[in-house]
């Protein structure tokens, strides 16, 4: 393939599997939270299914993410859903089998990684589309290549999550923090923000707080009963 020799297709694809790479980190750590509580096999399916699906999905929100940007209250919902999502994952679920049984617990995760993704991928999939230039076969194989690097920093997580409990905590307090910055960057705030920047890291706190203290909130009942 022609296209192949070219100098620019090669910065390009480096471009895009380098944004992918800094980009990825905060939808590892809700893979690897979604999927902490379920067996090693249905933990390596739900890896798998999850990364693999998300990056189809940014794939697709390419395509008409700076559209999306522009509605206002769009990001808002959005950044309200990931609250729910960062306080659910911090939430004990020792009574997942209860609640549907092993693919129950499986397709649950898959569902929480896509919502989770789709809400934090809008504004990143833009720098990915600027790499791509237009060209959907470097941005289908840029994205494609960063499966596995999702992949591994997934594992890698729930790996440090066994091990290190505390990492839990700081992956719940991390999906609040992208929560308060999604909401503020909504396009009905564009100019609050514009004129008050501060608000962007008070938003971001305020949204790791309140994953942090909702979450602590809802365990405590599970934390009485337990003998």
């Amino acid at each position: 393939m022609e296209i192949l020799q070219h100098a620019d297709f090669w910065i390009g694809l480096i471009k895009i599997v380098w944004i992918n790479i800094i980009l990825s980190g905060d939808n590892a750590v809700v893979i690897a939270l979604a999927a902490r509580s379920l067996p090693v096999e249905q933990q390596r399916k739900a890896v798998l299914f999850g990364s693999g699906a998300a990056v189809v999905l940014r794939i697709a929100l390419t395509v008409v993410a700076a559209k999306l940007l522009q509605i206002s209250f769009l990001q808002i919902v959005g950044g309200l859903l990931l609250l729910w999502i960062g306080v659910q994952l911090l939430i004990d679920s020792d009574d997942d089998e209860h609640a549907g049984g092993a693919n129950g617990g499986l397709m649950a995760a898959v569902r929480t990684i896509l919502i989770a993704d789709l809400v934090m991928s809008l504004d990143n999939v833009i720098a990915v589309a600027a790499a791509a230039q237009g060209s959907m076969v470097l941005l289908i194989l840029g994205l494609a290549i960063s499966i596995p690097l999702v992949i591994f920093g997934s594992t890698l997580m729930i790996k440090l999550m066994e091990r290190f409990p505390v990492i839990v905590t700081f992956g719940a307090a991390l999906i609040g923090w992208v929560a308060g910055e999604t909401i503020v960057s909504d396009t009905a705030l564009k100019g609050t923000l514009e004129s008050y920047s501060w608000l962007h890291w008070v938003a971001a706190m305020a949204g790791a707080l309140f994953v942090l203290g909702a979450g602590k909130v809802l365990n405590r009942p599970k934390l009485e009963v337990t003998h």
